[in-house]
């Protein structure tokens, strides 16, 4: 097999003309034991075309089988049963941990952006999670995790990509969402404790605070109220961090407002890893904290006090996500004041190499790109930065240069949608600074994208414009949509890895 591949011209004009036109993708190609396997592409059709000298080398693959003289081939349809089939002869499919080093999140919402996620993290220095995605945007999208990961490892093989990846189950939020992630061979697991916070801790009174404290969860916390006090109450650390420590210190009134604060989302945490672990038994996972869509910032108090009773419950955790200072708004810049943004950084640096170490987690870190070089710089190897929707967005921006009029129609659509849409998501565009169609050249629809309201429109909207569909039950772009994307796929891939390249060339 390895001699028949050695041939990739040969084998290329082979699948050609067996397969009526199919062209291999040559970095696809790969030999394991005696089968050969390779990725293979004609029009908008893709399919993996397996090869072996013996007819029972490709028995496990559900496909078309063609006999030749040399060999046995079969035409298999991307399947999810296929995907699983061809892990589980593939170590380089198969997520894995990624350990305590810098990483990135390629959140595909599509299915098709992970080749465009290869180009760009070959060109950086950051692990690479290709398979991410939360249960709500599946939800939105119409996805499952069975789907999420084989249009992963597809996207993967047809890049040729063999240097490991992870497999992110964004934002769980019950055990039975772990359940239907772990099955389908996700490895890295952030828990959403979000329901479990009160904010209102913040600003609630005196007595107010006492009365949320004593009710909290002790008995699932293993701790008492007076225990808690004792621990915390009135103390001071001094603690190391890239700019050259500080001294925190926890009053009485911190620690109730942080308990309060977080208590029960500790517990909600707990109760989230241990399921998890019972449920992995022997295999190897990495578990995710994020505390970030909550409406008020996580303080070095309450960072300290979140990150020491989880240790003190025995969770273990690779990244946490706080919510910072300032707006993570979707798909935009960071808003806020770039060196409070940097102190506040400095002290969740300091707290994760204290506790852990464990990486800062930046989520919604989409085009974040003024916190970037200060937080490669804090934080070197302790971070982990999460992107989704920006992949979505330069599909737009590829829909834009390549069918400026499909573009027109899903951007009047997202204007239409907007004020709707975004209730579920942290925004601040206004509806009516979004570009209208009719005002735009076909030249200047890509650049429109780059407009604050415009993207955050787009951003947000992404469900409305995938699933939404005519009286006749026929969606309104979806075909339409990936039909564009199909048919120019390499521009897709080069816009995505300029856009990602700018995410992850600071860290690099």
């Amino acid at each position: 097999m390895e001699q028949i591949f050695a041939d990739r011209d040969a084998f290329t004009k082979l699948i050609a003309k067996q397969s009526g036109g199919f062209e291999i993708y040559p970095a696809s190609m790969t030999v394991v034991d005696k089968l050969g396997v390779a990725m293979a592409r004609k029009g908008v059709e893709k399919i993996l075309v397996t090869a072996g000298q013996k007819a029972g080398e490709t028995d496990a693959f559900d496909g078309e089988m063609i006999v030749t003289e040399n060999l046995t081939l079969k035409l298999c349809p991307l399947s999810i049963a296929n995907s699983k089939v061809l892990q589980g002869k593939l170590d380089f499919l198969q997520a894995r941990p990624l350990g305590v080093k810098k990483s990135f999140g390629a959140g595909d919402r599509l299915g098709i952006a992970t080749p465009g996620h290869v180009q760009a993290i070959r060109n950086g220095k950051m692990r690479p999670i290709f398979c991410q995605q939360s249960i709500r945007e599946m939800t939105r999208t119409g996805r499952t995790p069975d789907e999420v990961m084989a249009d992963a490892c597809w996207g993967i093989l047809q890049s040729g990509y063999r240097d490991g990846f992870g497999a992110d189950a964004d934002h769980l939020k019950n055990p039975e969402d772990i359940d239907r992630c772990f099955v389908s061979g996700f490895t890295f697991f952030t828990v959403d404790p979000g329901d479990y916070v009160d904010s209102s801790a913040d600003s609630a009174d005196a007595k107010m605070l006492a009365a949320k404290y004593e009710v909290l969860p002790w008995e699932t916390l293993e701790c008492s109220a007076d225990q808690c006090r004792t621990t915390y109450a009135d103390k001071s650390y001094k603690l190391d961090s890239p700019l050259g420590g500080f001294k925190l210190m926890i009053s009485g009134e911190d620690l109730l407002r942080a308990a309060v604060k977080y208590g029960r989302a500790v517990a909600h945490v707990k109760m989230m890893y241990e399921h998890l672990q019972a449920k992995a038994g022997d295999k190897a996972v990495e578990f995710e904290v994020s505390v970030d869509e909550t409406e008020t910032p996580t303080s070095a108090a309450e960072h300290y006090y979140v990150a020491s009773e989880l240790r003190r419950l025995g969770v273990k955790w690779v990244s946490l996500a706080p919510r910072f200072v300032g707006d993570f708004e979707k798909g935009v810049d960071y808003i806020g004041d770039l060196e409070q943004f940097r102190s506040e950084f400095d002290k969740h640096v300091g707290l994760a190499r204290h506790f852990g170490p464990y990486k800062i987690s930046l989520h919604s870190g989409s085009d974040k790109f003024s916190i970037y070089p200060i937080a490669a710089e804090l934080a070197g190897e302790l971070v982990h930065l999460k992107t989704a929707g920006t992949s979505y967005l330069e599909a737009l921006r590829a829909i834009a240069k390549v069918d400026p009029g499909l573009f027109r129609e899903i951007l009047a659509f997202a204007k239409e949608r907007y004020p709707e849409d975004r209730a579920t998501y942290h925004v601040s565009a206004d509806v009516d600074k979004v570009a209208r169609p009719g005002d735009l050249t076909d030249a200047q629809l890509p650049g429109v994208l780059d407009q604050f309201d415009t993207r955050e429109a787009c951003h947000v909207t992404f469900g409305s414009v995938l699933r939404n569909k005519k009286a006749d039950g026929s969606f309104i772009f979806r075909e339409r949509f990936f039909q564009t994307l199909r048919e120019n796929e390499q521009v897709y891939y080069d816009i995505l890895e300029k856009h990602i390249g700018k995410h992850i060339g600071p860290f690099s």
